[in-house]
Order: C-alpha cells, then structure tokens, then sequence
C-alpha cells in the first residue's frame, strides 16, 4: 500500500505529487497516457517536435515565475517571444500592445513535465476505472485491462473535471457527498482541435511573426511557427489552434484530417498565405477539455469523505499551467492536512531541482 495514490501525470499531478514524495510521504502517480504533461504535449513527428497543447509559459505570479527561471537555468526553458501578434475580423493585422516574454522548451513542452518526475514511482498506459473504498480503511485503485492491485490511504484526482465526475459519481451518496459532486459536475470546458502541419523549406514568405491570436474568428484562434521553438529545424512547421466553436462542430468527426485540412485553408486565406493550404505532412489532435470555461473558484476540491479525497487541476481557478501548478500544491497541503501533518511548503517542492 502507498501513501497517496495521484490519478493523473499532467503539471497538477506531478507538482502534487513531488511536493508529498519531498515532504517523506510514498506516492504512486497513475496516468492513462503514454507519456507525462497532459496538455503540455509533445508530439515526435518527422524529425522534429511540436506542441500541440500549451504552446508556451507567460508566468504572471511570484512562485510560477521562480518555477520558470529554475527551468531556464537548467536550459530547460527559454524566451522564444515577446510579442504575439493579432489578426482581427476584417484582417487588420496588429503588433502587440503590451510585451512580455514567453517561454517555451525547445525539446518539447512536455520536458517541464519530465523535469518534475525525478523520484517518483509512474505507471503509464494505466487507465483508473474505479476507485472504492475498502474494509481496510484505505482505497482501492482499480485499473482497466490489468490484474494489478492497487491501495492507498488518500487519493488525488488531477485530471479534467467532467472526467473525475464519471470517474466518481459511481461511488455514490453513500460515499461522496451531493454538494461535492454538484461542484465538480459545475465545471466546464471549452474543446480545441490542433493541427501540426509541415512544409517545404522553399515556401514563401515565412511570416514575419512568431505566434498569432486570430480575433473573433468563428473557425481559428491561435497560430504559432512551432520551427522556430526547435534548435536548427530542418523545415518549417505550424501549429494551428481551432476556436471553442469550431472544436464543437466537428468533436465527434470519426476522421480529424479533413477538419484539420479546412483549418488550413481557413488559415491560408486570412493570412493571404496560400502555401498553408499545402502541407507536406500534417497531423491533427482533438482536445476534449482544453481549456476551463466554468472553473471551480477555489485551488482545490474536497471530498468530505473518511478517506481522504481531493481534485486538482489546471480547473481550479482557471489560468492554465500556472493554475494547474498552485493547484497542484494546494492539494498536497490539503491532503498532508488530512493525514499526518508533516512540514510541508513550497521550499519541499523546488527541492526537486536541486
């Protein structure tokens, strides 16, 4: 049996979690996925990476930002721009207004999720199915298409909310309280579709911008020249983000690539570049819950339950990875809280990078 049981590997999860494991608790991480970060997501493709969830960090609080420069100094992180541009409706195309840095890592966004994993005990392509409490006075973790038993005396569960709730609700009100499920069931999300599209290295013009918003646009909402992250790119390559309603209108698409060819197109005309209609390869991703429409207005959500229970999540409060990491500590407090009260602050958690 272990300590803490974290069911999720994205940055709310492993911060979590690292705060407890430097703190002296055993903690397990379990995730679904083949790798860690959750939406700070790495794809390998052609040579090369790209990033088709969080495109960047721009640290606003104290604490995120120290994060950051630890990463840079480890040259994990480093600024790839100060300025994204925006292209409103009628195509007016405008510098930005305020400037600060945004960093990215030039192996992948999913290397912040890496740099938090020294330590831990992870098992991936691990999907939870169930957890229920035992006679024993601890949980059980049950895991899909695996003999593996799993126990722990506290849980936390760092993935989207509408997947903690069909993950939850089946414990019941004999369990879990109406008032946790009604708050975890408020919360909502805005879907995104990525697409990854590579091109040859004689297209012209390459855009004098890095990173662009697209304003009002009823099909796009972000573009990024996901090349010039990469040390020495041996093409160009984009990353293109569709808009809430967009995601929406073709979510269920059994077939991604003709969506992901239409935001192409729709790219190319917007941006009167016509060569982005024509990709040598290209690749698309849906995002169920990208980003939190309707989060949870406090750091973390608590079951009140005798087994200690708590969600975390980038959710919880609303501001993407940075939230997501705050969360992520303020549920291992909650949890240290309900069990054995051992010294715990944020000191325990950079620990890590030392």
């Amino acid at each position: 049996m272990t300590d803490i049981a974290v069911i999720g590997a994205g940055m709310a999860g492993l911060v979590c979690a690292q705060q407890l494991s430097q703190a002296g608790y055993s903690v397990l991480v379990v995730d679904k996925s083949r790798g860690l970060g959750g939406r700070l997501a790495t794809r390998r493709l052609h040579g090369t990476w790209a990033d088709h969830g969080a495109c960047y960090l721009k640290p606003k609080g104290e604490l995120f930002r120290r994060f950051v420069e630890i990463l840079r100094s480890r040259h994990i992180l480093e600024v790839w721009t100060e300025e994204v541009y925006e292209l409103t409706a009628d195509a007016h195309l405008s510098e930005p207004k305020n400037r600060s840095p945004r960093y990215v890592a030039p192996g992948g966004m999913s290397a912040i999720a890496k740099s938090l994993s020294p330590g831990l005990e992870i098992l991936l392509n691990r999907r939870v199915i169930a957890i229920t409490p035992t006679p024993e006075n601890s949980w059980r973790i049950t895991v899909e298409s695996s003999n593996e038993e799993l126990t722990a005396k506290a849980i936390v569960v760092a993935i989207p909310a509408p997947q903690a709730v069909m993950l939850l609700e089946s414990l019941g009100e004999g369990v879990l309280d109406t008032a946790f499920l009604d708050s975890l069931r408020s919360v909502e999300f805005y879907p995104s579709i990525s697409a990854i599209a590579g091109y040859p290295l004689t297209s012209q013009p390459l855009p004098e911008w890095k990173a662009l918003t697209f304003v009002d646009d009823a099909d796009l909402a972000w573009i990024g020249l996901d090349s010039s992250k990469r040390p020495n790119p041996q093409q160009p390559h984009f990353v293109v983000q569709s808009s809430a309603d967009f995601a929406q209108r073709h979510l269920e698409s059994q077939d991604l690539e003709p969506v992901g060819k239409l935001m192409l197109q729709r790219a190319a005309e917007s941006l009167s570049l016509p060569w982005l209609n024509t990709p040598e390869w290209m690749q698309v991703h849906r995002w169920r819950y990208a980003f939190p429409s309707r989060p949870w207005h406090e750091a973390f959500l608590s079951a009140e339950t005798p087994l200690p229970l708590v969600c975390c999540g980038d959710w919880c409060g609303g501001n993407l990875a940075e939230g997501a990491m705050l969360s992520g500590l303020a549920a291992a407090d909650e949890i240290n809280h309900q069990l054995r009260h051992l010294p715990l602050d944020n000191v325990n958690f950079f620990n890590v990078f030392v």
